[in-house]
C-alpha cells in the first residue's frame, strides 16, 4: 500500500493557504478598511465667497462675536480667561489659542466651525441642538451685518496674524491641534502642555494632580480618555494617522473624536513629530546608514585593488 502521508501533506497544506488566503483579507478588510485620503480637500464645507477685511475681522473676534471670551490670542496679548483644568471643567476640553489657527486650520474649516461647530467639527451624531444638546462652542449667528462678509473678516484677520504656513513646525501644528485630547508622554506632553523638570517632588506631583483633573474632564467630554500617541505611528502607520486626522468618521463612524480642520501643510507636520517621538533616533539612523554603505563601497574597492595585488603574480 502506498504511503499517501506526503499527499496528505500536500492537502493540509493547501486548505489551510486558501483558507488563509480566503479569511485574511475579509478579515482585514473589516477590521482595517482602507480610506483613501480626500488631500484634506473639505468638499463638504462651503467654500469662502467674501474677500476679507481684517481690520473688521478684529474687531469682532475681540467684540460681537467674542472668541475671546473662551479663545486665548497670545500674539495680540490676550490670555485666557482660564486656566487649561478650569477650561476643561467647563467646556470639557481646553479651547485652542487662536494665534497661529489662520495658518495651521483651512479656511473653509475655519468659517464653518465658526458658525456651526458641530457640523465643521462633524460631531453632529454627538450634539444634535433638536435634542437640546448643544456643543460646547456657542455658534455665531451675525452681528448685524452679512453673516458670509463678517465670517470672511474673521477668518482673515486670524489668517493675518498667524505665522506664515511654512513657518509652523511639527511641534506647533501638534500642540495646537492635537496636544489638548492627547498625550505623548515620550515627549513629555501632557493635555496642558510639557511638563517641566521640577526640583522638589512636591510640585512635580501637583503638576500631575493637574493633568489628572484635565483628563477627568475630557473623559467625561468624549467618552474615553483619548489615547496617548507616542507609538501610534509605529503601530498605525502614517497613511491611517493622516486619514484619521482628515475625518475621523471615515473609521471609526460614532467615535467623539472630531475632524481636526487642518490644511494638508499642517497634517504632514502633525505626521513628522509623531515620527519623531515615536522614533526619536530616525535621523541619526539615517545619516549612519548612508555613511555604512558608503564605507562598504570603499572597502569593497580597496578590497578587489589588494587581491589583484597579490595574485597578479600567480596569473
Amino acid at each position: 500500500m502506498k504511503n499517501k502521508e506526503p499527499l496528505i501533506l500536500v492537502v493540509v497544506v493547501a486548505f489551510t493557504l486558501l483558507t488563509y488566503w480566503l479569511v485574511e483579507p475579509y478579515a482585514h478588510s473589516v477590521m482595517h478598511k482602507h480610506v483613501e485620503s480626500q488631500n484634506f480637500a473639505y468638499a463638504d464645507l462651503k467654500p469662502l465667497t467674501k474677500t476679507g477685511n481684517a481690520a473688521a475681522g478684529k474687531d469682532l473676534v475681540m467684540g460681537a462675536a467674542a472668541c475671546t471670551g473662551c479663545h486665548s490670542i497670545e500674539k495680540a496679548g490676550m490670555p485666557s480667561a482660564m486656566d487649561a483644568v478650569s477650561a476643561a471643567a467647563s467646556y470639557g476640553v481646553n479651547p485652542p489659542d487662536l494665534s497661529n489657527a489662520g495658518a495651521i486650520y483651512d479656511a473653509k474649516f475655519l468659517a464653518d466651525v465658526i458658525v456651526n461647530p458641530a457640523h465643521a467639527l462633524k460631531v453632529e451624531h454627538k450634539f444634535d441642538a433638536s435634542k437640546g444638546k448643544m456643543h460646547p462652542m456657542a455658534p455665531f449667528a451675525g452681528a448685524g451685518g452679512e453673516l458670509e462678509q463678517e465670517v470672511a473678516d474673521m477668518v482673515a484677520y486670524l489668517q493675518s496674524i498667524a505665522v506664515k504656513p511654512d513657518q509652523v513646525t511639527p511641534k506647533m501644528a501638534y500642540e495646537n491641534a492635537c496636544g489638548r485630547c492627547h498625550s505623548v508622554s515620550y515627549e513629555k506632553w501632557t493635555q496642558i502642555g510639557e511638563k517641566p523638570a521640577f526640583k522638589f517632588e512636591k510640585d512635580s506631583l501637583a503638576f500631575d494632580i493637574k493633568v489628572l483633573e484635565y483628563q477627568e474632564s475630557l473623559t467625561k467630554y468624549m467618552g474615553k480618555l483619548p489615547p496617548d500617541l507616542s507609538m501610534y505611528i509605529r503601530s498605525r502607520g502614517e497613511h491611517f494617522i493622516s486619514t484619521f486626522i482628515e475625518n475621523p468618521q471615515a473609521h471609526l463612524e460614532g467615535t467623539a473624536m472630531p475632524r481636526v480642520g487642518v490644511t494638508a501643510d499642517a497634517a504632514h507636520k502633525v505626521i513628522e513629530y509623531l515620527e519623531d517621538a515615536g522614533d526619536t533616533k530616525r535621523h541619526e539612523r539615517a545619516s549612519v546608514g548612508k555613511m555604512v554603505l558608503i564605507f562598504s563601497v570603499v572597502f569593497a574597492i580597496f578590497a578587489l585593488l589588494w587581491k589583484k595585488q597579490v595574485w597578479k603574480n600567480l596569473h
